[in-house]
C-alpha cells in the first residue's frame, strides 16, 4: 500500500466525514408525487428517522436541500437562501457544465470567461467567487490555480447553491456562498441504467452510460457505474476539448442501520480548449480597424496544451444508533496533475493591427485530503425539540509546480498565423506548498410549534507554507478563526415562512501587511465576511411549487489593499454587497417544470470606490418546460427560457471605467418519450436543445487594468445546438 493510501486510511479513522450533500445510500425515496412536510408538521416521521433520510430512488425532490444545515431539510423550513438544480432540470436544458447549470439562478454573474474559457467553472454569486463542495467535501483549489478539478455534470444527481457566508459549518469559504454538488450513488432499485448518445454543433460528441442495481439478492450490496466519452471544438475551431471519465461505486448495508459507500472516479482531459481572450479594443469597443471576429484566436496551435488527469476515491459511512442518534463520516483523496502551455495577447496593441503576446507553461501535481465527521441527534426539553449536530473536519494539501515562461512573437490580428515558431521556455519558478485545516463545529436547531431557531458555532485552525526554490523565498501562514450563524423562521400552516438570519465567513489571504509604513511586516490575516439576510418563503401546500424572496447585506472586511508598487499592503479594504432576489420553482407539477428568478445587487469596494471587478448588477430569467400528459402528443415535452444579465463592471482602462453591456439570451428544448409511438420503443427517449437560440453576439465580461495598460474581454457563447437519443431501463 502506498504512503498516500496509508495516510488516507489512518486519517479516515481519525477525521472521518459526513455532510449530507450527496444522497445517502440505502435510504428509501418518497413517492414521486409526495412532497415534504415542514418539521413541525411531521414530528412522527422525524421520530422514526424518516426526516433524516435523503431520497435516492428516482428523483430527489427540489423543495428540500442538505447544504444549509448538513441535514436534509425542507427549504420552507430553511432560514437561508438555497437554490436547487435537479438532475431532471439539467437533462431538460441539456446542461454540459456547471457554468451552464447555474445560469437560471438568481444572484449569478455567469460565464466570466465567456464561451471559450470553459476548463474551469467560473461564475460569481452575489458578487463573489465561490468554492465548490462535492459530496460534502471541499474541492480544493491549487495554490497557484492551475491544477483544479472540474466535475463532469452528467455524473451529478443535483446542484445546490447555498447563498451567503457558510463558514459556521464548512470552514474557509466565500461571503457569496458555495456550490454543493451531489454525485450519482447506488439506489434502492434492483436494476436500472441508461445509455445516451449526443451530437451537436462545433463537432460535439458524447456518450454517457449509467448502470446499477443489487449485487446480492437481498440488496445488502448495491453498485453503480457511470462513464462518459465526450469532446467538442470550441467556437475558435482551432482548439477543442476531450474527456474520458469513469465513476464506479458500491454500497454495503442495504437498508440497515450501518451503510458504507465507496466511490471512485478517474477523469482524463487530454485537451480543454484555450484560456485566452481578446483585447478590449476590437471587442467591447471598436479598434482602428473595427471589430475582431468572434472566432479570433490569440494563441498558437503548436504551443497550446492543457492535459489534466484527476483520480479520486471517496467513502461515505453512516451508522444509526437508534431512532434519534446517528453518526456520519466521509472522506476523499484527490490526485490532480495538470501539464499546460499557453500563449495569450497582452491586452493592448503595439501597432494599429498587432498585439504583443506572452508565453508560459506549468506542470503541477496536487494531492488533496478532506474529511468530515458528525454526530446528529434529537433531544426534547419540555415543549422544545432540538435537532443537534456536532462535527469536526480536516483538510490537507500538498502541491508542487514547475513554472516556465518565454518570448512569444507578436500577432497580426488582421492576418493571424496560429502556427508560428516560438523560442524554448525557461524555468522561472519552482513551488512547493502544503496546507492544513482543522475545524470543530456544533449546531442546535430548536423547534417550538411553527417557530424554528438555529444557532451554529465553529472554530478553525489553518496553517500553510509555500516555498519558491529558485528565489529561496519561504512564506508561512498560521491563523485561527471563530465563525457563527444565528437564524429564526416561523412556518405558518398555510405555507408562508418569514425568516431572518445572520452568518459569518472567513478566507485566508496570501501577502504581507504593514501598519507602520514598512518598518514591520506580518502575514495577512483572513478576510471576514458577514451577512444579514431576511426574506419570505411560500410553498403551496402539498405541491412542489416554492416561491422565495430575500434581501441581503454582505460586508467583507480585512481585505488586502495594495500600497502603490510596494511589497506590502494594508488590511483596510472593505467590500459591500447589497441586493434583493426572487425565485420561483416547480419540478415538476402537473407536467410543468418552471424556474424563474430576478436579482438586483450593488457591489462596492471601498478601497477603489468601484464595484468588484467582473461583478454584475443582477440578472433575471425564466424557463418553462411542459410535457403533454395525455392524448396524441402524450410524452412530448417542449419549452424554452430567457436569461438576462445586467451590466457588469470590467475594471479601469485608460479611458475610464469599463462597463460590459447587459444582454438577453434565449434557449429552447424539446423531448419525446418514444414509447408513445410504439410499445417496442419502451425506454427510448429523443431530445434536442439549443442555447442562444437567436445567435446573439455579445461580450460576456472584461478585465481591465489601467495601471498596466491592459484590458481583456471574452466573447459569449454562440448559438449551440445539440440532439440526443437515449435508452433507459
Amino acid at each position: 500500500m502506498s504512503r498516500n493510501a496509508c495516510l488516507f486510511v489512518v486519517l479516515g479513522i481519525a477525521f472521518a466525514t459526513p455532510p449530507l450533500l450527496a444522497a445517502e445510500p440505502g435510504k428509501k425515496d418518497a413517492p414521486e408525487k409526495s412532497f415534504p412536510l415542514s418539521r413541525h408538521q411531521g414530528k412522527a416521521a422525524t421520530r422514526s428517522g424518516a426526516a433524516e433520510a435523503i431520497n435516492v430512488l428516482g428523483r430527489r425532490i427540489s423543495t428540500s436541500a442538505s447544504s444549509a444545515t448538513k441535514s436534509n431539510t425542507p427549504l420552507i423550513d430553511t432560514a437561508q437562501s438555497v437554490s436547487v438544480i435537479t438532475r431532471n432540470e439539467m437533462n431538460v436544458r441539456g446542461v454540459l457544465s456547471l457554468n451552464q447549470a447555474v445560469r437560471y439562478t438568481a444572484g449569478i454573474t455567469p460565464d466570466l470567461r465567456g464561451g471559450i474559457g470553459t476548463r474551469y467553472d467560473q461564475f460569481l454569486l452575489r458578487g463573489f467567487s465561490v468554492p465548490t463542495f462535492l459530496d460534502g467535501l471541499k474541492v480544493q483549489d491549487s495554490p497557484t490555480g492551475y491544477a483544479v478539478g472540474q466535475t463532469d455534470t452528467f455524473r451529478l444527481e443535483r446542484v445546490e447553491l447555498l447563498k451567503g457566508p457558510a463558514s459556521a459549518l464548512y470552514g474557509q469559504s466565500s461571503p457569496g456562498g458555495l456550490a454543493a454538488l451531489s454525485s450519482k450513488l447506488p439506489t434502492a432499485n434492483r436494476l436500472y441504467g441508461g445509455v445516451t448518445a449526443t451530437g451537436g454543433m462545433f463537432d460535439l460528441y458524447r456518450v454517457d452510460a449509467d448502470a446499477g442495481g443489487f449485487a446480492t439478492q437481498n440488496g445488502s450490496v448495491r453498485y453503480r457505474l457511470y462513464g462518459t466519452v465526450n469532446g467538442q471544438h470550441t467556437q475558435l475551431s482551432k482548439t477543442g476539448s476531450r474527456r474520458f471519465s469513469i465513476s464506479p461505486s458500491v454500497s454495503f448495508g442495504g437498508d440497515g442501520p450501518t451503510t458504507l459507500t465507496l466511490l471512485g472516479n478517474y477523469q482524463y482531459d487530454p485537451e480543454s480548449g484555450t484560456y485566452g481572450g481578446v483585447p478590449l479594443e476590437g471587442s467591447l469597443k471598436p479598434a482602428s480597424f473595427g471589430y475582431l471576429p468572434e472566432n479570433f484566436y490569440d494563441g498558437d496551435v503548436g504551443v497550446e496544451k492543457f492535459n489534466r488527469k484527476h483520480g479520486a476515491f471517496t467513502y461515505i459511512f453512516t451508522h444509526r444508533f437508534n431512532n434519534d442518534w446517528s453518526f456520519h463520516s466521509r472522506g476523499r483523496y484527490d490526485d490532480i496533475k495538470v501539464d499546460q502551455r499557453s500563449t495569450y495577447d497582452a491586452g493592448y496593441y503595439s501597432s494599429p493591427d498587432t498585439v504583443p503576446r506572452y508565453a508560459y507553461g506549468t506542470n503541477e501535481h496536487v494531492h488533496n485530503l478532506a474529511f468530515d465527521s458528525q454526530f446528529k441527534g434529537h433531544v426534547n426539553t419540555g415543549p422544545l425539540r432540538h435537532t443537534m449536530l456536532f462535527g469536526y473536519d480536516y483538510m490537507w494539501q500538498q502541491a508542487g509546480e514547475l513554472y516556465s515562461q518565454g518570448d512569444a512573437p507578436d500577432l497580426n490580428v488582421l492576418n493571424p498565423d496560429s502556427h508560428m515558431v516560438f523560442p524554448d521556455q525557461v524555468v522561472a519558478a519552482r513551488y512547493r506548498a502544503a496546507s492544513h485545516q482543522i475545524g470543530a463545529y456544533g449546531q442546535d436547531e430548536i423547534q417550538w410549534g411553527g417557530l424554528i431557531l438555529n444557532g451554529s458555532l465553529r472554530n478553525d485552525w489553518y496553517r500553510s507554507r509555500q516555498i519558491e526554490r529558485l528565489s529561496a523565498s519561504d512564506t508561512r501562514q498560521r491563523s485561527s478563526q471563530i465563525t457563527w450563524r444565528a437564524s429564526g423562521l416561523y412556518h405558518f400552516k398555510f405555507g408562508l415562512s418569514p425568516y431572518i438570519s445572520y452568518s459569518t465567513s472567513f478566507q485566508p489571504q496570501s501577502g504581507l501587511v504593514s501598519d507602520d509604513g514598512g518598518k514591520t511586516m506580518r502575514q495577512a490575516a483572513p478576510s471576514i465576511g458577514k451577512q444579514l439576510e431576511g426574506g419570505l418563503k411560500y410553498q403551496i401546500p402539498r405541491t412542489p411549487v416554492l416561491l422565495t424572496a430575500a434581501g441581503f447585506h454582505i460586508e467583507q472586511t480585512n481585505v488586502l489593499v495594495s500600497v502603490g508598487n510596494l511589497p506590502y499592503g494594508t488590511q483596510s479594504g472593505k467590500v459591500h454587497s447589497d441586493g434583493f432576489e426572487f425565485e420561483a420553482h416547480a419540478d415538476v407539477y402537473k407536467g410543468l417544470l418552471l424556474t424563474a428568478s430576478v436579482s438586483i445587487q450593488k457591489v462596492h469596494d471601498d478601497s477603489t470606490g468601484k464595484p468588484l471587478i467582473q461583478s454584475g448588477k443582477g440578472n433575471a430569467s425564466l424557463f418553462a418546460f411542459y410535457t403533454v400528459p395525455s392524448g396524441s402528443l402524450k410524452g412530448f415535452g417542449f419549452g424554452g427560457g430567457m436569461r438576462y444579465t445586467a451590466k457588469a463592471y470590467g475594471g479601469e482602462a485608460a479611458f475610464g471605467s469599463v462597463w460590459v453591456p447587459h444582454y438577453a439570451l434565449f434557449d429552447g428544448s424539446i423531448r419525446y418519450d418514444l414509447s408513445n409511438l410504439s410499445p417496442s420503443l419502451h425506454g427510448w427517449t429523443a431530445a434536442a436543445s439549443v442555447r442562444n437560440l437567436f445567435d446573439r453576439h455579445y461580450v460576456s465580461n472584461c478585465m481591465a487594468y489601467a495601471s498596466y495598460g491592459q484590458a481583456f474581454c471574452y466573447f459569449g457563447e454562440r448559438r449551440n445546438a445539440q440532439a440526443s437519443i437515449g435508452f433507459s431501463w
